[in-house]
């Protein structure tokens, strides 16, 4: 969760050659770059020509690196008070800051009153734990290790999120402890993504996707002057995270919505045999064990990051009874066996339960 790895998506049908080119006047363009969320982002549209593309590619590219920045909790940048400046200043002082960053703590504030209490930003010290012995087990696997429970339950008594102070008046923030700490990975990409895809969207983007490591927003639907509907597939935890629809365990049709997933093999290490991966209960303090992973799909890429995570680390009854309390929200659940269940609007929309993508 501190820099929170989502499952690679495949966009199993957009990527691949479509016969039959595109609408009239429409061209397929995408770019690439990894520069933000220390992951890939791709954007894929729809245009009507090279230069509008590379028009709203340039302002997404500058956006998302504006949010990366906001949200960073390792770097410190000029001129910018972000997560690693409130994080510095715990227990000090409040400290000013843009925006988008009052609103990426009260939404997740917010989500985590509704959605009960799995994610929590406010667990930067148990998750600072955690990344030490992962370091120390990607530098020498031999050695690898755990954290003690004392260990963790020591600096768990600075995890407090009513004790994040947002004052929208002055748009400050403060932590009241010194030795608390922000981590804001486990909805951090999804947020920015819905930030950047409506700001898209407004200056005219009508058509494609946008996917930072994973967290994929698709815009309307494809202007390929063949399907009707998106194609993102869910993929199988046990093999190579490539574009390639062998490698899936099924594959979702959606148009303007969001797609994340959370899962256990993209960020890990073997301890005694056992993987050791990056998503860790806040009750337990160690890695959650429910799944091999968890998709959501959401129209806010925000709510799909936030939930994703949430639905990760609770059994699949409790998952699925919160996915039925909120309209717009389904979940796909990758047993530790890798047998797949959904909740009742996932009938509609996956491949396995008759959905497509091309018109009936």
């Amino acid at each position: 969760m501190w820099k929170k790895t989502t499952l690679f998506l495949v966009v199993t049908v957009l990527l691949m050659s479509v016969a039959g080119c595109s609408r009239a006047g429409y061209e397929k363009f995408s770019g690439s770059f990894f520069d933000s969320f220390d992951t890939y982002t791709t954007i894929v549209g729809y245009f009507q020509s090279e230069e509008e593309f590379d028009r709203y590619f340039n302002q997404m590219e500058s956006r998302l690196k504006e949010l990366h920045k906001l949200f960073d909790k390792f770097n410190s940048y000029d001129g910018i008070n972000n997560i690693k400046t409130i994080n510095d200043n715990a227990g000090v002082k409040p400290i000013q800051v843009e925006q988008e960053l009052i609103d990426l703590i009260l939404f997740s504030k917010e989500w985590y009153q509704k959605a009960g209490a799995k994610t929590n930003i406010a667990l930067g010290p148990v998750l600072e734990v955690w990344q030490d012995y992962f370091n120390d087990a990607s530098y020498d696997p031999n050695h690898a290790a755990i954290p003690s429970i004392e260990e963790l339950q020591a600096v768990s008594m600075l995890t407090n999120l009513d004790k994040v102070i947002v004052d929208e008046t002055n748009g400050t923030v403060f932590l009241m402890e010194k030795g608390m700490s922000l981590d804001v990975g486990a909805v951090a990409k999804g947020f920015a993504t819905e930030i950047v895809a409506k700001e898209a969207m407004e200056a005219g983007f009508v058509s494609g996707i946008l996917s930072i490591g994973g967290n994929i927003c698709t815009i309307g639907q494809p202007l390929d002057g063949v399907r009707q509907k998106w194609g993102i597939g869910i993929q199988d935890p046990d093999k190579p995270v490539v574009n390639d629809v062998q490698n899936t365990l099924d594959t979702l049709y959606v148009n303007d919505a969001s797609v994340v997933s959370s899962g256990d093999y993209q960020r890990y290490y073997i301890y005694e045999g056992k993987r050791i991966h990056h998503i860790i209960d806040p009750e337990t303090f160690m890695p959650g064990e429910n799944f091999r992973a968890v998709t959501v799909v959401s129209k806010d890429a925000g709510i799909a990051d936030f939930f994703s995570t949430t639905l990760f680390l609770l059994t699949y009854e409790e998952g699925l009874s919160l996915v039925n309390r909120f309209d717009g929200i389904e979940a796909v659940w990758v047993m530790p066996d890798k047998t797949v269940r959904f909740s009742d609007g996932m009938n509609q929309i996956l491949k396995s339960q008759g959905a497509s993508g091309f018109a009936e």
